[in-house]
């Protein structure tokens, strides 16, 4: 038991340290709408022999100086999972459950934001939407909810791009979970190559022909990729299809089918796979923890100035990711194990 607390304790103050890293940005982020505004205050001991609170143009020009790059390395060596067996949702016979997806942040319509992220294309008025945006990609551990890899591009960058280069933070014992447009073969084989397992979403227009089929409904298939020398190169997959009853029961939904790596269907039954995959909608709750509940609901980041940007976002996923380690360790001693829900 007291190795236990000892281990909690250094989580606690591990996560305490990141998170005064990040929250100072965060909140200096929300304060003004510069990243260099003038303002009043003092740094020095007030008149009651206090510390007062530093300017907020102190402030800015300290953000200025360090630039996005020391929170961006600080996230990376940071971001690790943290789910056990014992947290909920968190593992499906013996495999850590991941999920990828894209999110875009808002941020200030400057000139230089403007060049280094662009605006997305709208079909009213003008035809460009009212925010400059950045696109972000992000692995996440199911869970926990914690988020254990991230890219940044503008909005202009599509999100297979992006993905593509998280396979960097996969392993073997990972299953992860995507929606169908990353269905790829290049973008699979990137992923596979890591040792991970894949349940991914099929696109309504995939052709998936019968080469096995198993007792469970599953069948082996083959995807190739659409050009390229990859083309004469198939990679073998499971197929599993169902369809989803709606809220009361009358009729079907739009039928659902699923790749995977796991070909074993005696080992992992479709009808298992099927009800897992709902799962990766975690990640959604994870992207709305951090853009609506911590950042606040369209709200659009502050910062002037491209790199400025890149500093508060990487600076809400180190928040995220201390305050996910926290309620981690807490979780581990005060909450009955099945009754978490992060």
């Amino acid at each position: 038991m007291r190795v236990r607390r000892a281990a909690q304790a250094a989580a606690s103050r591990a996560a305490g340290g990141v998170l005064r890293a990040g929250a100072g940005i965060v909140l200096s982020g929300s304060v003004s709408g510069s990243d260099a505004a003038p303002g009043g205050g003092s740094a020095g001991p007030g008149a009651a022999g206090r510390l007062a609170c530093a300017a907020k143009s102190s402030l800015f020009r300290a953000r200025q100086r360090l630039g996005c790059e020391p929170l961006r390395v600080l996230f990376a060596a940071t971001a690790k999972p943290m789910a056990t067996e014992a947290t909920p949702g968190a593992f499906w016979r013996g495999l850590r459950l991941l999920a990828v997806d894209g999110t875009c942040w808002d941020v200030a319509g400057t000139e230089a934001n403007e060049a280094a992220f662009g605006r997305p294309g709208s079909g009213r008025g003008s035809g460009r939407s009212a925010f400059v945006q950045v696109r972000m990609a992000a692995l996440v551990e199911v869970g926990s909810h914690a988020v254990l890899d991230a890219e940044l591009a503008g909005c202009r960058t599509g999100e297979v791009t992006l993905v593509g280069r998280l396979p960097r933070s996969l392993g073997p014992g990972r299953l992860v979970l995507a929606d169908r447009e990353f269905l790829g073969v290049p973008l699979w084989q990137a992923f596979t190559a890591t040792g991970a397992d894949l349940l991914w979403r099929v696109p309504a227009n995939r052709v998936l022909p019968v080469i096995k089929q198993f007792r469970d409904g599953s069948w082996l298939s083959q995807i190739r990729a659409s050009s390229g020398p990859a083309r004469n190169e198939p990679v073998t997959v499971r197929v599993l299809a169902y369809q989803l009853k709606d809220r009361v029961g009358e009729g079907t939904a739009d039928g659902y089918r699923l790749v995977t790596t796991l070909l074993d269907a005696r080992r992992h039954p479709a009808r298992q796979l099927a009800a897992l995959y709902r799962e990766r909608w975690e990640i959604e709750s994870a992207f709305a923890e951090i853009k609506t509940h911590q950042r606040g609901a369209r709200v659009v980041l502050s910062s002037k100035t491209p790199d400025g940007v890149r500093q508060q976002i990487w600076a809400h996923l180190l928040v995220h990711h201390a305050l996910r380690t926290l309620r981690s360790a807490r979780r581990s001693v005060t909450v009955t194990p099945g009754s978490f829900s992060p």
